[in-house]
């Protein structure tokens, strides 16, 4: 119980601050973050909950994270089902925070509440090959990086410096095609909020990423040294 715990807080504060700095400092007049501040506190949030639960719960908070782990022999098949509610409804709580904060202020429009999309939902119009393509590439290498990172023979205590900045550059790369997933709780929680179109589209940004992150399980499986 004390892992599931320890996924609801980290993917709670995932999607508080990396999604929270997208619809609360993002576009603030003069002083906004833009895509460069939001890609870094989406980087930042994995970082800190590397060190604070990654020696709890492996410090997943995605189920494609958990999903690829699973896939790369990494994890064990019966807490994968565990985890991952356990990070929806983290991530759901998250955005729960950020809708109350985000509604304190009169006459707020609170559009796509940093929700995931292609076509007229993505941000730069991008449509939905290149949407799918983005996602599963994205996640692959998430997951490469952290296989590799985390393997018993790589340097340790380093994995979470690998790690956050990794998602900080998926997040440079593809915030203008999708707004970035590689994370379908991250996916989930924003889009039961923004509904319409992003709820439509929901669920590519579960397809593309346990996709990629299988096929990141299988291949890493594939080149890891054998014992």
């Amino acid at each position: 119980m004390k892992k599931l715990v320890a996924e609801f807080i980290g993917t709670l504060w995932l999607v508080l601050g990396g999604c929270g700095s997208a619809v609360l400092a993002a576009g603030f007049p003069e002083l906004g973050i833009g895509f460069v501040g939001v890609s870094f506190a989406f980087g930042l949030t994995v970082l800190t909950m590397a060190y604070a639960i990654g020696h709890i719960s492996g410090c997943h908070l995605n189920p494609a994270v958990t999903v690829g782990l699973w896939i790369g022999g990494r994890f064990e098949s019966k807490d994968v089902l565990g985890y991952i509610i356990a990070q929806v409804l983290g991530g759901l709580a998250g955005a729960s925070i950020l809708y109350l904060i985000a509604t304190g202020k009169a006459g707020v429009e609170l559009g796509g509440f940093a929700a995931n999309g292609y076509g007229e939902a993505s941000p730069g119009g991008y449509n939905l090959t290149s949407a799918l393509i983005t996602e599963v590439v994205m996640t692959f290498m998430f997951l490469t990086i952290i296989l590799g990172s985390t393997y018993p023979k790589s340097p340790a205590g380093f994995a979470g410096i690998a790690i956050g900045l990794a998602l900080v550059l998926i997040h440079l790369i593809s915030i203008p095609v999708t707004n970035t997933s590689v994370n379908p709780a991250r996916s989930t929680s924003q889009a039961i909020f923004a509904g319409g179109i992003y709820l439509q589209q929901l669920w590519l940004f579960w397809i593309a990423p346990i996709v990629g992150a299988v096929l990141a399980g299988i291949v890493y499986k594939y080149l890891s040294p054998n014992e």
